[in-house]
């Protein structure tokens, strides 16, 4: 992979074209990093010196940015940069084992890049969809419900050129097309794939079958209860037992603690009845 910056005056009209987008143009470093990571595949210093010249702040500024956010890389990254989630719950699952297979498979090590240039491994921190867990992301894509094998597989085709499809998305583009999206420059494929599976519908499914549904702004509780109308009365009645209950809970602890306490309180002053 080079390691030399691709950065040119094409490039800083688009950096200008991002920062245009915004009443401060400084808004709009976030994307204009990830369009230096279309370029150069990372963020390089030829690529702070571009966001900071366009935006009129210093390097160190946009430094501080680019050092914060775990999506922007600093090292060079292969053409497929594969996510494996380690967090409570993929990792039980089998989110550790995953990565374990990974590592051995592709010789690699966290964060790090196979020879060939084509992957670089690293675990992540929650994707935010336990529903599927394990889950894999290839270039911020989801790739659900895995297992070591089917993980392999995953790099393997990737490594070899077979096209390989989100499981709830497009079609795996590579990391440079992917941040150059992220950047704001759409790819036309934001409607290849269904964009939620069936455990995220889950909720939907049941809101749908008992009639459910969210409140009307207009009709949306407005301080008195009892102007609130039937749907949040009936939704109220189970809270107001809660806390029903709670209270006497509450109060069934006090009157322990008190009975607990009195004769030591009765006897001292029998005590002092005696004196």
């Amino acid at each position: 992979m080079s390691t030399r910056s691709e950065i040119t005056e094409d490039t800083y009209a688009e950096l200008r074209a991002i920062a245009a987008r915004y009443p401060q143009p400084r808004s709009g470093l976030l994307p204009m990093l990830h369009l230096v990571q279309s370029v150069d595949g990372r963020i390089t210093p030829e690529g702070i010196e571009a966001c900071a010249d366009v935006l009129g702040i210093s390097a160190a500024e946009v430094s501080g940015v680019a050092t914060f956010y775990t999506m922007y890389k600093r090292k060079p990254v292969g053409d497929y940069h594969v996510g494996v989630c380690t967090n409570t719950l993929c990792a039980v699952m089998g989110g550790d084992e995953i990565f374990a297979r990974l590592k051995d498979h592709l010789d690699v090590g966290n964060d790090e890049t196979t020879a060939d240039g084509k992957v670089t491994l690293e675990h992540l921190e929650c994707n935010a969809a336990c529903d599927y867990a394990p889950v894999m992301m290839v270039n911020w894509e989801f790739v659900d419900n895995q297992t070591p094998e089917s993980a392999v597989r995953l790099v393997d085709d990737l490594r070899s050129g077979v096209e390989v499809r989100s499981t709830r998305g497009p079609r795996i583009c590579t990391f440079k097309e992917a941040a150059r999206v992220l950047a704001g420059f759409p790819d036309g494929r934001v409607d290849e794939g269904p964009s939620a599976g069936p455990a995220s519908l889950v909720g939907l499914g049941l809101a749908a079958e008992r009639g459910w549904s969210a409140p009307s702004p207009d009709t949306a509780p407005q301080g008195d209860p009892d102007q609130r109308d039937g749907r949040h009365a009936v939704a109220e009645e189970p809270r107001q037992e809660a806390a029903a209950t709670a209270d006497a809970g509450t109060k069934e602890a006090e009157a322990a603690v008190v009975e607990k306490e009195s004769p030591t309180t009765e006897t001292a002053a029998e005590k002092g009845d005696a004196k």
